[in-house]
């Protein structure tokens, strides 16, 4: 036998991999729970046409005339309700707006908090305005954009690998270190010479072991189903990728390495993840927060990882463009992966 056979790190790691492909379901939350997410949203968020957006015409004198007035409207679509059933529609959102006819005046009902609600007023009026005979002193053109890159789904899937990466870091790894305490094979282990450093370490490197493949297999179907393509070098992707993966992977053994119980780790993990769901800009820019939010959040693991990601894949940034970004992953990563050193326990 080869001195790697021999290694106990090899081994360790060797047997976390073993451990992965034994379970099933962890291999479909890895490796293709992505896929049908990029795949739901992504049909969901798909290329269309401009969107006709509903207006409601509250029923009365004039509500006829002011209706027609608008069903040229190319961006609009509009409905004449009761009184009581437009009040209800605007509520719930069958209408983004309610016009109220009023002689020579009208009035706007909406949700200045909702965007389409602001755009079918914008719309609404102009539509109300030309067909009242206004005429424009500015001459303007358009010019639509439709370039790849510029897509929510190009957008999202960034997004959806370092979401990923999280994931399996705080699940893959969490659960498997507290169930094997609650075992109590962590208490056997402990009669053994090995080095809880490796111990700690076969994780990480288990499960750089499947990156490759969970990344490629993601980014494979993103280009045959929706044309996603990555504009910087694959090399510096799976590199941002792989120290991710080291991050988040030292999270989940921080978080894992006192808790006693699955209920107790689950927790944990809940409210290590939840916050970077929410704010780091997976599905949406995290630049809708408040300024005095930023810093903070500028300062999270998934954030400063997706921002990396984003700007290989879609500006094609090289790896001393994303220095800014990488440092606070790494950072991340050390700092974790050194305190669940310090703090882990076997029992």
């Amino acid at each position: 036998m080869s001195r790697l056979e021999h290694a106990p790190l090899a081994q360790l790691t060797l047997a976390r991999i073993r451990e992965f492909g034994r379970e099933p379901e962890a291999v479909f939350w890895t490796f293709f729970f992505p896929i049908v997410l990029a795949f739901a949203l992504g049909i969901a968020f798909r290329e269309r046409g401009p969107e006709r957006v509903w207006v409601g015409v509250q029923a009365g004198p004039g509500a006829r005339a002011l209706a027609a007035a608008l069903q040229g409207a190319d961006n609009l679509r509009v409905r004449v309700l009761e009184p009581a059933v437009a009040g209800e529609a605007l509520r719930d959102g069958d209408v983004a707006l309610v016009i109220v006819p009023g002689g020579a005046r009208v009035t706007y009902r909406y949700d200045p908090t909702r965007p389409e609600s602001r755009l079918a007023r914008l719309a609404t009026d102009d539509a109300l305005q030309r067909a009242a005979g206004r005429r424009d002193r500015v001459a303007v053109s358009e010019e639509a954009v439709e370039e790849r890159g510029s897509r929510y789904i190009d957008f999202l899937i960034p997004g959806l690998i370092g979401l990923n990466l999280l994931g399996t870091g705080l699940w893959g790894v969490g659960y498997t270190v507290v169930r094997m305490r609650t075992g109590k094979l962590l208490k056997r282990l402990l009669a053994t010479p090995m080095r809880r450093s490796h111990f700690l370490l076969s994780f990480m490197l288990a499960r750089l072991g499947f990156l490759a493949a969970e990344l490629a297999l993601l980014l494979f179907f993103a280009w045959v189903a929706f044309g996603v393509g990555v504009r910087g070098s694959l090399a510096t992707l799976a590199f941002i990728a792989a120290l991710g993966a080291f991050a988040f992977t030292g999270v989940g053994l921080l978080v894992a390495s006192r808790a006693r119980t699955l209920e107790g780790v689950s927790g944990l993990m809940n409210l290590a993840a939840v916050p970077m769901w929410v704010l780091s800009g997976i599905f949406f820019s995290a630049e809708h927060f408040p300024d005095v939010m930023q810093p903070f959040i500028r300062a999270l693991p998934l954030t400063a990882l997706v921002d990396a990601l984003r700007a290989v894949m879609l500006d094609g940034a090289p790896l001393a463009a994303t220095a800014g970004w990488l440092g606070i992953v790494a950072l991340w990563g050390a700092g974790c992966f050194g305190a669940a050193l310090a703090m882990f326990r076997w029992r």
